[in-house]
């Protein structure tokens, strides 16, 4: 449990930084990130339909 925890805390700890260090970067990879999902939600949106067709 406490590694757990550990590791948590490294990884808040790298995300801020990174945020605080290079927020342009770090949007970029927000914006990717939610792109991805939304192109995911599309997709399996696309399965259903034709499935039900």
């Amino acid at each position: 449990m406490d590694t757990k925890k550990i590791l948590m805390g490294a990884l808040v700890v790298f995300v801020l930084f990174t945020i605080i260090t290079q927020p342009v970067k770090a949007a970029e990879i927000v914006q990717i990130g939610f792109q991805g999902i939304s192109d995911a939600a599309k997709g399996i949106g696309r399965f259903m339909t034709e499935l039900v067709r």
